[in-house]
């Protein structure tokens, strides 16, 4: 599965008393859907997973991949402590047709797994990559965890040939050109369009057509029925072509994304891209381009309300800056409180002159 580009980690949306806002969410996937963004990432970190009961994840996992546009990437964030509730979650996300399930490190009993070795992290992602049916992406956020994957471990991780790749969180480019050295592996061959995009298991499914019959039965025609119908499955004709890819790399710090493209990331995922898709993508196409001195004015324009809303305020003022750019936000779940006025006012001054 290829992995370049910009992906937004979308929001999931409450309604005022913190039931799931279903329609919403539809709304939000659509209009995504529409953006330049390589695709998606259902329940990470901006999507308050740790917030949502079993039946809840199920079900946004269920809504949000039945409204993504099929030539979208479709990631699920989907990790929990152990290796069996995990597994359970990543059947969901196979049966709704995800690519790629987004596991981040479990983290509750850090003072084993954070140590050196990171035997216990081996053993976790490996059981995973070993019995998932779908390509497994490591997810590093020290900021939640309080503890980074070790350099080392991810060398390990990444022989595994169902490990595609890694969300990098932290902004920092020399964890980023470590990795990449750390992550050098022989190249495998995806599947991709002819304008070197991913192509998808939702693109590639099969379709539910009503066709005319050319037979018409005796007893159809005693009552008056001159057609007859029979419904068939078509599978879409995509034409493709292949691509060499390593281990694939993906940044999660909006203020830094330029650098850690630099230093060897092949695209992002954060939560910038969730409240303004088009901006962040620019980053990316400039330095895609090669047009340095395009990508440096574009990093600078976004980087100080990035940092400031994504790291600072976090996802109250996420969900409110994507109301700002014509998604609905609405307010993150208890104990999480929304913004205050004051807040709101402070948002909305960094946004000044951001579009969606």
């Amino acid at each position: 599965m290829l992995l370049e580009g910009t992906i937004a980690p979308i929001c999931t949306p409450f309604y005022p008393d913190g039931r799931l806002y279903l329609r919403k969410l539809e709304h939000n996937v659509e209009r995504y859907s529409r953006t330049p963004m390589a695709g998606l990432v259902v329940l990470g970190s901006t999507g308050e997973n740790v917030m949502l009961d079993d039946a809840e994840t199920r079900e946004v996992l269920r809504v949000a991949a039945a409204a993504t546009a099929p030539e979208k990437v479709l990631i699920a964030g989907v990790g929990q402590e152990s290796v069996k509730a995990t597994l359970e979650l990543i059947d969901v996300a196979v049966e709704a047709r995800y690519d790629a399930v987004l596991l981040r490190t479990p983290h509750y009993y850090r003072a084993q797994y954070g140590r050196p070795d990171g035997k216990e992290l081996l053993a976790y992602y490996r059981t995973l990559a070993d019995r998932s049916p779908l390509p497994v992406m490591l997810y590093n956020c020290a900021y939640f965890t309080a503890f980074n994957i070790p350099v080392e471990v991810v060398g390990e991780l990444c022989e595994h040939p169902n490990i595609i790749g890694m969300k990098e969180s932290g902004g920092d480019p020399v964890r980023m050109a470590a990795l990449v050295a750390a992550t050098r592996k022989p190249k495998y061959t995806v599947t991709v369009t002819p304008t070197f995009t991913a192509v998808t298991g939702r693109m590639l499914t099969p379709k539910t057509v009503v066709s005319s019959a050319s037979y018409v039965s005796a007893e159809a025609l005693g009552t008056g029925s001159a057609t007859a119908t029979k419904t068939v499955a078509e599978t879409p004709a995509i034409k493709t072509r292949t691509k060499e890819v390593g281990f694939q790399l993906l940044s999660g710090s909006a203020d830094r994304m330029l650098e850690a493209l630099q230093a060897g990331a092949v695209g992002t995922i954060h939560g910038w891209s969730t409240l303004s898709p088009q901006s962040g993508y620019e980053v990316y196409a400039a330095w895609k381009d090669g047009d340095m001195p395009l990508a440096q004015e574009k990093q600078q324009r976004i980087a100080k309300a990035a940092a400031w809303i994504g790291g600072t305020m976090g996802i109250p003022a996420v969900k409110y800056a994507s109301e700002l750019t014509g998604y609905y936000g609405g307010v993150p779940r208890l104990p999480m409180l929304p913004l205050t006025a004051a807040e709101k006012q402070e948002v909305e001054r960094l946004m000044a002159g951001i579009t969606s």
